[in-house]
């Protein structure tokens, strides 16, 4: 793998928000700030950067942090100034309802989101997590089924993001017959694209509440056998009838991030396999080492680049002193190439020994409630992609020759994830 390189842009007034010359390669810009500090302030909206491994996990362990900006970030809408006052708890709840994404399970503190993480559990079930394996294996061979033929793919258009949306679809309980539909309008978003004012403007979601609103509804009225119905019926811990809303918001989040993580993974691990000589016969070989690889991968590209805290009393990360009000941008993809955690940093090894330790997933009470759904469409994935392909290489006629790849990702600060990735392959 290619590590940073020496570039032009001047970091010290780049605003990580908009400025498009990030997007190919942020990490120079991510080494920069944590060579001032692991915690620093960055872009024009003075947010307090966190680079560090460690400084993150102490930002995701310490309750000083709230979560009611996980996806605003700076642009929140809430009128807090940091230094006023030593604690904005009050603040907080009071301006929280108003902050996009604030009804949703990323963006709540405890005791709401120990709740709802309950219900999570009530809803996704080990019975139907085995289900839905079962019906991965299948999905896989499916979508492989439409292009294997052809020799070549756009591989993010042709089966990661068909097979990751429907793979939630399934998990969900969506009606076959609307499949297509929720394939459609979901590959339309980008989440958090830059120059946009997305995270207060328009929510992602809006539609797919829509469409679950009328689902859980109309099961609540007229049970039926099928998944929407025992979400429907889920319960809370203490036996109560959870408000539709709640579980409405529950389903339509799990599908937009499992959609979007799985994309960006899988893409990810079948560019890394097919632009180094060895990787596709390695794991060929030897399938044990395909959740190492996965797992690097996650490391070298996290799929969430950044996410925010808000400092709800005056704490400190490391030695930083951070003031009450303070918006904390945390960036995983930085943190996961902090070179006093991971020797050689900007390198893929797959089989560097510390890397289940990486951080993409985020950690403590916030950690992605999907992974281990992500880490099973990765696994199987590349276990169909093996058994049914080989000689995979990376089309020289979209993205250059090797030594001198071209390669194009979202426009998003929120995420980073391949616009496209072409390859070649032969049947096996």
């Amino acid at each position: 793998m290619n590590g940073p390189v020496d570039n032009p842009i001047d970091y010290e007034s780049v605003d990580y928000f908009t400025d498009e010359s990030l997007v190919p390669d942020p990490y120079p810009y991510f080494d920069h700030l944590r060579s001032k500090c692991p915690v620093t302030e960055a872009t024009p909206f003075n947010v307090l950067a966190v680079t560090g491994y460690a400084e993150a996990l102490s930002v995701y362990k310490n309750p000083a942090f709230s979560s009611c900006v996980s996806v605003a970030g700076p642009f929140s809408g809430m009128p807090i100034t940091p230094g006023d006052s030593d604690d904005v708890s009050d603040l907080i709840e009071q301006y929280r309802a108003a902050v996009p994404m604030a009804e949703h399970i990323t963006s709540q503190d405890p005791p709401l989101h120990t709740r709802t993480r309950s219900l999570l559990s009530r809803l996704i079930t080990p019975k139907r997590l085995k289900e839905n394996e079962d019906f991965m294996w299948r999905l896989a061979d499916q979508q492989l089924d439409t292009f294997i033929d052809r020799g070549a793919a756009e591989f993010l258009a042709d089966y990661a993001k068909p097979f990751s949306a429907l793979v939630i679809a399934d998990l969900l309980g969506v009606p076959d017959e609307v499949h297509q539909e929720f394939k459609e309008v979901f590959a339309l978003e980008t989440v958090g694209e830059l120059g946009k004012e997305a995270p207060t403007t328009h929510n992602p979601l809006e539609w797919l509440n829509e469409k679950f609103h009328g689902y859980i509804d109309d099961r609540r009225r007229s049970p039926r056998d099928d998944v929407l119905t025992e979400l429907a019926q889920a319960k809370h811990e203490d036996g109560s009838t959870p408000d539709i809303e709640d579980v409405i918001n529950l389903s339509t989040f799990l599908f937009a991030a499992g959609t979007e993580t799985t994309t960006k993974l899988v893409s990810s691990a079948v560019r890394i396999m097919a632009d180094n000589a060895g990787y596709e016969e390695m794991l060929r070989r030897d399938r044990s080492k395909i959740p190492a690889f996965l797992e690097e991968t996650l490391r070298l590209e996290s799929p969430v680049q950044s996410h925010f805290r808000m400092a709800r009393t005056s704490t400190t990360i490391g030695d930083v002193d951070v003031p009450a009000g303070t918006t904390v941008m945390v960036l995983p993809g930085a943190c996961n190439r902090d070179g006093r955690k991971f020797d050689a940093p900007n390198e893929f090894q797959p089989d560097r020994s510390n890397v289940r330790e990486q951080i993409a997933f985020i950690r403590g009470a916030h950690s992605c409630p999907g992974a281990p759904l992500a880490r099973s469409e990765g696994r199987i994935s590349l276990e169909r992609i093996l058994d049914r392909m080989k000689h995979i290489t990376i089309s020289e006629e979209h993205h250059g020759p090797i030594g001198d790849r071209r390669y194009t990702y979202e426009p998003s600060f929120i995420m980073r994830g391949l616009s496209e990735l072409h390859i070649t392959f032969n049947r096996t």
